[in-house]
């Protein structure tokens, strides 16, 4: 089947308006929130900033649809039918939400069509096909009585979801929760909230019941506060800056002691030892480890550390490989690049770049941001030496398209240098030796290790999620369902016990 036409014009594209709760759409005289085209940075539109009012209208639907539509005590198949029919119009709609995902957020339309929206449908998909294959544990006990423990939805789960990669971040969090019996109240990040009403519209469409899966829009301080301290959020799930993760664990803990998934920042390795089998396969996967998404990503491998011997030709490969980047509309479906989300961010990355010179470091490629991209923000790939562990570059998330660079002469050295005191989301390891290898990923304390590679692939089953103060818990994979679920012991006496 051929490739659709992708370019699209971004003031033609119908915009989806007001928070989507209880299965349409509602508008409301709250505050509005601007939002930028990050390509360009022209007004795009406006969205509400959802009070604790609204908020609360939200959960009361959501608890409502929960009691009343039998979503909750549905047989797991049942659930998992209409998770796949939402998995089939996703897929239908592809180019729109495509178009709708990039249009404020920071992914090229074609990645976007490729990437992002069959990962959303193949996620929902996953968790529905998991739905009926985890529910609880015979348990071990005398002979004359029986355990066992069973699982259950919690009822209400509150989502908040990041800027960076709306549609995937969506179904990470919606696909267990609703796949176990829960309904949803989500806010979207305010910079891109358009993708994911949309996905609850098609949620509706496909036969799940109306207030199941909520989407309120608003800032994190207001919307996102509400919905971690609302009583009738039995759990959250956020991704997100570590800094706003450790506030939604405090309000969790004082609103209600409930659970929280958090993932959270990263400063993740990738180690590159001297024994690679193709030099320019791993150029590649460190390039793309800390560019894609304009190094927009919690797992962005932005911490080079490699041996001495290799250093400079594995450095002239991944300039190679940065060479031929170049920005461009979003909307335009030859466009690689993403630019940074706004001006905000953009200050961000150079200040800590500047920050990072004053104390040593050296650009040795890039630096700066591209000329002629209008008012968007589209950094150069940088190449940082010079550093060391307490380097603001090296210390610190950029969320930029940064890689700094360390040298290492043997394994001990190699190993202690991809450690960081913060930070344990993911890491890369580059070696033809196994045994090497799988020393680097017993010792690195981080929550996921790819092995001459670096990145997810599209293995549902494995599940992502950090150590340290890279979060806790884990999304996708059968822990995210089971996550999603509080579990019940229950214990049977045979006969009565003798008083």
């Amino acid at each position: 089947m051929s490739t659709p036409s992708l370019d699209f014009d971004p003031s033609a594209v119908p915009l989806p308006q007001g928070h989507f709760i209880g299965g349409t759409y509602h508008s409301t005289d709250e505050a509005q929130i601007a939002v930028y085209r990050p390509s360009d940075g022209r007004l795009l539109g406006y969205v509400p900033d959802a009070t604790a009012s609204t908020v609360d209208y939200a959960v009361s639907n959501a608890l409502h649809a929960w009691k009343t539509s039998g979503w909750g005590t549905r047989s797991p198949r049942e659930r998992a039918k209409v998770l796949t029919r939402w998995a089939e119009l996703i897929d239908q709609h592809a180019v729109s939400l495509a178009q709708l995902e990039t249009v404020s957020s920071t992914r090229p339309v074609a990645e976007a069509y490729a990437s992002d929206v069959p990962f959303t449908a193949e996620a929902i998909r996953f968790f529905a096909e998991l739905a009926d294959k985890l529910g609880g544990d015979l348990a071990a006990t005398r002979r004359d009585s029986l355990g066992f423990v069973t699982s259950e939805p919690y009822g209400v789960i509150g989502a908040v979801t990041p800027w960076n990669f709306p549609l995937s971040m969506c179904s990470w969090k919606c696909g267990p929760a609703l796949a176990a019996g829960n309904a949803v109240v989500l806010k979207p990040s305010e910079m891109t909230p358009f993708s994911t009403l949309r996905l609850a519209e098609l949620a509706v469409e496909a036969g799940m019941p109306p207030g199941i899966f909520n989407v309120v829009n608003g800032r994190g301080a207001t919307t996102g506060a509400a919905i971690t301290r609302h009583p009738d959020i039995s759990k959250i799930s956020f991704t997100g800056s570590t800094r706003t993760g450790a506030a939604i664990m405090s309000d969790a803990a004082l609103y209600g002691t409930k659970p929280v998934t958090l993932e959270l920042g990263g400063k993740s390795p990738q180690l590159v030892f001297e024994h690679v089998t193709n030099l320019e396969h791993t150029a590649r996967c460190v390039a793309r480890g800390f560019i894609s998404n304009g190094g927009q990503a919690c797992v962005a491998g932005t911490r080079l550390i490699v041996h001495k011997r290799i250093a400079d030709p594995l450095l002239e490969a991944v300039q190679r490989q940065l060479a031929p980047i170049a920005p461009g509309p979003l909307w335009h479906s030859t466009t690689r690049y993403s630019p940074i989300i706004s001006r905000t961010q953009a200050q961000r990355i150079e200040s800590l770049i500047d920050d990072s010179r004053a104390s040593g470091a050296e650009v040795i490629f890039g630096g700066g941001f591209f000329e002629n991209t209008e008012d968007g923000f589209f950094h150069r790939p940088t190449l940082l030496a010079n550093v060391t562990e307490t380097t603001p570059a090296v210390r610190e998330e950029l969320f930029g398209p940064v890689l700094t660079v360390q040298t290492f002469e043997d394994e001990e050295e190699g190993i202690a240098l991809a450690g960081h005191p913060t930070y344990g989301l993911c890491a890369g390891v580059h070696t033809s030796d196994i045994g090497q290898a799988l020393r680097a990923m017993r010792r690195i304390a981080a929550g996921t290790i790819w092995i001459n590679r670096y990145g997810r692939s599209g293995d549902m089953i494995i599940p992502t999620g950090g150590f340290k103060q890279s979060g806790i818990g884990k999304d996708l994979g059968r822990q995210a369902l089971e996550a999603s679920m509080r579990h019940k012991s229950v214990l049977i006496d045979f006969e009565p016990m003798e008083p």
